[in-house]
């Protein structure tokens, strides 16, 4: 069933749906504005280069096991690894589908659907309106962690803990950047499918995947044994 924010073409692999969340897509001309992505109090990292916008992962804190934590707690806290896994799951599938339109080929035999035509100017405002997909689905999930999960689990007050969180809301001011470059990108992309548009939206995709997954993954292994020791899982 086609809901209001369902794209005019469908993306499918195997005859299932890629994206099977119609109210999650941003079609062509319904992309958020930029202003409308932003974390309420992050600071501004819009004078900043693209190549500084990266992770300190040298610097990273780390959480030390919690003493008398349930044997369970990080299986049960294993679930954001899992959330996070179908995060990366589309990250790889816009990567692969980039590629293709990068390349100028016709998209590979599991993503015919997506792509169209040999009109290259479609192609490009296909990728403009997904690339806007993804500003809308990593914003929602980071909105859901600074405003319900960090706040728990600073409260409860492990000092170690309390200073990975602090370092994933920095990492998350730097993922809230790209994402708006992104959307700003995205923008442009579909009022204007130009490849010097794709270029640049392509440019800043490949450093919100790189940093998307850094991020993901120093989340997933610090925070794992905490959200099932102090919330009981996700």
């Amino acid at each position: 069933m086609k809901g209001p924010f369902t794209p005019p073409f469908t993306i499918k692999q195997g005859g299932k749906p890629l994206f099977p969340r119609p109210a999650f897509f941003v079609v062509a001309h319904m992309v958020y504005p930029a202003k409308r992505l932003r974390f309420q109090g992050m600071s501004d990292l819009s004078h900043l280069p693209l190549d500084a916008l990266t992770l300190p992962v040298a610097d990273r804190p780390h959480m030390p096991p919690i003493a008398g934590a349930d044997p369970g707690a990080k299986r049960k806290g294993g679930q954001l690894a899992m959330i996070h896994r179908h995060y990366l799951q589309e990250l790889s599938r816009v990567e692969a589908v980039m590629r293709r339109i990068e390349a100028g080929d016709a998209p590979p035999e599991e993503l015919m659907s997506i792509i169209l035509s040999t009109d290259m100017r479609k192609n490009l405002h296909a990728a403009g309106t997904i690339c806007g997909h993804q500003c809308q689905v990593l914003s929602m999930h980071h909105n859901i962690e600074e405003y319900s999960m960090f706040p728990e689990l600073e409260a409860a007050g492990n000092a170690a803990l309390v200073a990975v969180v602090a370092q994933l809301r920095r990492e998350h001011k730097v993922v809230h950047e790209l994402l708006v470059r992104l959307e700003q990108e995205a923008r442009a992309l579909i009022e204007d499918p130009k490849p010097e548009h794709f270029d640049r939206a392509h440019d800043v995709f490949r450093r919100l995947a790189d940093v998307v997954r850094s991020h993901f993954g120093y989340e997933e292994t610090e925070l794992a044994e905490a959200i099932g020791e102090y919330l009981g899982g996700i």
